[in-house]
């Protein structure tokens, strides 16, 4: 494959074309002829099905009209009710991103208007929603893309030449294996390194928030890691146990690819900025600073679900809905030619939530599965929702009638929209009292996110945030928590009201603010809605202990737990039932599982549960083993 740009400028005339280069595994032809980037024919379409590569025409920058022209040329052909917010050019690409309130209204029936656009102006329009709720974070992401333009379509291109120049390492011999940097046998600081006589990638590269320095990072002081060989990365979604990790790589001199979702990318970033304030604000030294973060970031590469990208020689990706938050995926590698098939489930909910559709089943070939078991245990199934739910609101109108405060410690990122839709969806069918609802932390943020990539989400919240008026993250119960001033009002203010703050384990963050100030109150609750790590203040205090001392510099805080506990844990991930379903529905089954991702005893529980009912082969490894699966 090393000369297929030879070998589709050899089925095109010399001189329609005047660059061609690679974006990844994509492979972009730029023209100067104007009158071949308008019509060109079956040609391109011709070579595409030939080679099976995704192979795209564009204007060359040098005969796109000038920019300030072409905004005005856009405005005039897209109607004033389609709601332009934003027209941004990426000058390096020849593309323009219009953001537009209704894009139906913007594109045209049948595209028509998109062409228009491309006749008129020479720039391939490329039409975007605008979120409902404005995302600083979003915008600054894009900030750093475009200003990083032409070192990104360089980087794109090293990228493209490293996949379809040859094998670099020599093939010897055909192997797989796996080695578990971490997350084998516990929750926390996912890593593992997948290798091939040609390539090196790694999958998710994570921190354990709850666990202290040395067991908080994976271990890449594993003689198989050298950072100077790692091919990619691939995240499979934004909470830090899978992605906290990852500027380290960068801070560190790793300037390759990272594989994931847009809305994985954004939220990533938001979460990793987070943990640096976190750590600075605890007086400790941040592992990573933004620049790091800045640095990844240019280095992201954005894959929709079923986009299937070659990463690598001899490793082919595709990315499938897992179903546990925004942008969460799936792992799925076609490794040689037909040699051998993986699926790294990342963390996965097999289950229709308030967010997201279930996740994926169906997959081309399958032989290994590596699949997380947080709830993986013999005990762990979990209430039916409708239970729980009932539950819930016994316990919110309880607080309320003693004027009482509900705490929520929440995950910025999944957990905390599904309490949102779920408190909406309750207050406005009058099945609990209209009380404020207080959104802190990184929540709202992370929501504005949401908004922004709709076509994430399933299909009834999808269908409601397209409709202002429907969509329930705007409701006007809702107040975001912008200071430490605004918390310090509500906690003076009387009456009840409920409280969604991270961190959803208690560790760090506003909520263990909101924790020490509503704790000595029996009128308050604090209602669990998450997974509580092993020695996470959350953990402790759902374990029964009551007294905590804080201790910042030499002045210390005793904290007395005197407030209603319980919990509402609507889990993201699946429980035991949805485990043992989801390998049962997976198509074709895998001949191996390879089980990871939970605390020990749930781990083995579940290998053994999976070997007896599937009759697999299943193992669990430990960190720092490795597993060959070829």
């Amino acid at each position: 494959m090393g000369d297929i740009i030879k070998e589709i400028l050899s089925k095109l005339p010399g001189d329609e074309i005047a660059d061609a280069v690679f974006e990844g595994a994509n492979i972009v032809l730029y023209t100067k002829d104007k009158d071949f980037f308008l019509e060109p024919g079956t040609k391109i379409r011709a070579i595409v099905d030939e080679l099976k590569k995704r192979i795209e025409l564009r204007p060359d920058p040098s005969i796109t009209l000038n920019q300030e022209k072409a905004e005005k040329e856009i405005k005039s052909i897209i109607p004033a009710e389609s709601g332009v917010s934003n027209i941004i050019f990426d000058s390096q690409r020849s593309r323009v991103i219009i953001e537009v309130e209704k894009p139906g209204l913007a594109i045209g029936k049948q595209g028509e208007l998109l062409r228009e656009i491309k006749q008129k102006t020479l720039w391939v329009p490329l039409i975007r929603r605008t979120p409902a709720i404005k995302s600083s974070l979003i915008e600054n992401i894009r900030n750093v893309l475009y200003q990083n333009s032409d070192y990104r379509r360089k980087f794109l291109n090293k990228i493209g030449h490293r996949i379809y120049d040859g094998w670099m390492r020599g093939k010897k011999n055909e192997w797989i294996r796996v080695s578990y940097l971490g997350g084998a046998r516990q929750v926390g600081r996912s890593c593992m390194l997948l290798q091939t006589p040609e390539s090196r990638v790694m999958l998710d590269c994570g921190i354990n928030v709850a666990a202290e320095s040395e067991h908080a990072y994976p271990k890449l002081e594993a003689p198989e890691f050298k950072i100077d060989e790692l091919d990619a990365v691939i995240i499979t979604h934004a909470h830090l146990d899978h992605s906290g990790f990852l500027p380290y790589l960068y801070k560190f001199g790793y300037k390759g690819p990272t594989y994931c979702t847009a809305p994985t990318r954004d939220i990533m970033a938001l979460l990793q900025l987070d943990f640096v304030k976190i750590q600075q604000s605890e007086g400790k030294d941040p592992i990573y600073t933004s620049e790091d973060v800045k640095e990844m970031v240019k280095h992201t590469i954005c894959l929709d679900y079923e986009e299937v990208s070659d990463i690598t020689p001899d490793v082919r990706l595709t990315l499938y809905n897992a179903g546990h938050i925004l942008g969460s995926s799936m792992v799925h590698m076609h490794v040689g030619n037909g040699l051998h098939n993986i699926l790294y489930t990342g963390d996965l909910k097999f289950g229709r939530t308030e967010l997201l559709e279930s996740a994926a089943t169906q997959f081309p070939r399958l032989e290994s599965l590596m699949i997380e078991s947080t709830y993986g245990g013999k005990d762990n199934i979990l209430p039916p929702l409708k239970e729980e739910e009932e539950e819930f609101k016994l316990v919110v109108k309880e607080t309320v009638k003693r004027k009482g405060k509900i705490l929520i410690p929440v995950l910025g990122t999944g957990r905390g929209q599904d309490m949102m839709i779920i408190v909406e969806d309750m207050i406005r069918r009058g099945e609990i009292e209209k009380i404020p609802v207080y959104i802190d932390g990184m929540v709202w943020d992370v929501t504005a996110i949401h908004t922004a990539y709709p076509e994430f989400l399933n299909s009834n919240i999808r269908k409601l945030i397209f409709h202002k008026d429907e969509n329930p993250f705007l409701s006007d119960i809702f107040k975001r928590v912008g200071s430490k001033k605004e918390r310090d009002q509500i906690l003076e203010e009387e009456g009840s009201c409920i409280i969604l703050a991270t961190s959803g384990m208690l560790v760090g963050g506003p909520s263990v603010e909101y924790l020490k100030a509503l704790a000595g109150s029996q009128r308050n609750t604090l209602i669990f809605s998450c997974y509580q790590p092993e020695g996470s203040l959350g953990w402790r205090i759902r374990n029964g202990e009551t007294e905590f001392t804080f201790t910042e510099g030499t002045k210390h805080e005793v904290m007395k737990v005197n407030m209603e506990v319980t919990r509402f844990e609507i889990t993201d991930h699946s429980d035991r039932k949805q485990l043992m379903n989801f390998v049962y529905k997976c198509e074709p089954r895998p001949k191996k599982i390879i089980v990871n991702h939970g605390e020990s005893s749930r781990c083995l529980d579940l290998a053994s549960s999976m070997h007896r009912q599937y009759r697999v082969e299943t193992s669990c490894p430990r960190n720092l083993e490795a597993v060959r699966l070829k």
